[in-house]
């Protein structure tokens, strides 16, 4: 398979199902953002030791969800027989979120992002997470896509932020709380 396909040199990238649309579409910002995001998902496994293999093996499994979901977004003819994207993603979303929120302490403020790598590493997936939901909304005003998509990517960010505070409670790191104008530069 060739490498460079020179259809990106005036801007535009084919979709599929063949259709050409600018690089700077909706369509593709928000399955460019959904690549960007599947990368630091890449990355932030590599940074988990062997002790996190469970975490290890659902981002894995995430990542090929991911793929279905971007190809998803890159195909305007999308309906119901043509989607990759497996609605079941939801609920087990949200079954990982409510088994990683009930295992730290609970809390009722803020936190800084950060504490542990690996923690860090989960809420810049989380923020990519936000940024995509962005843009797929803004997509969705033009395209009607499935909800479940976007059921999908708004527990997404939520599935992050837990993996963040689940990490650094595994690793006995103590997590920063966000205090308001109390911090002085010196």
């Amino acid at each position: 398979m060739q490498l460079y396909t020179k259809v990106g040199d005036k801007g535009t990238t084919k979709l599929v199902g063949g259709g050409t649309v600018s690089k700077d579409s909706d369509r593709v910002w928000a399955y460019g953002t959904i690549d960007e995001l599947n990368t630091f998902i890449g990355l932030a496994a590599t940074k988990l030791d062997s002790k996190e293999q469970d975490i290890q093996a659902e981002l894995l499994q995430l990542q090929h969800c991911l793929f279905d979901f971007g190809s998803d977004l890159a195909n305007p003819n999308l309906n119901d027989d043509t989607m990759r994207f497996n609605p079941k993603y939801v609920g087990w979303l949200e079954s990982k979120i409510d088994q990683y929120q009930d295992e730290p302490p609970a809390i009722q403020r803020f936190i800084l992002p950060g504490g542990s790598e690996q923690s860090a590493l989960f809420q810049v997936c989380r923020t990519i997470t936000r940024r995509a939901e962005r843009q797929i909304v803004s997509l969705n005003w033009s395209v009607t896509l499935p909800s479940e998509m976007l059921k999908f990517i708004n527990r997404l960010s939520d599935y992050f932020y837990a993996l963040a505070r689940v990490v650094n409670y595994r690793q006995g790191t103590p997590e920063v709380f966000y205090e308001h104008g109390n911090q002085v530069f010196h």
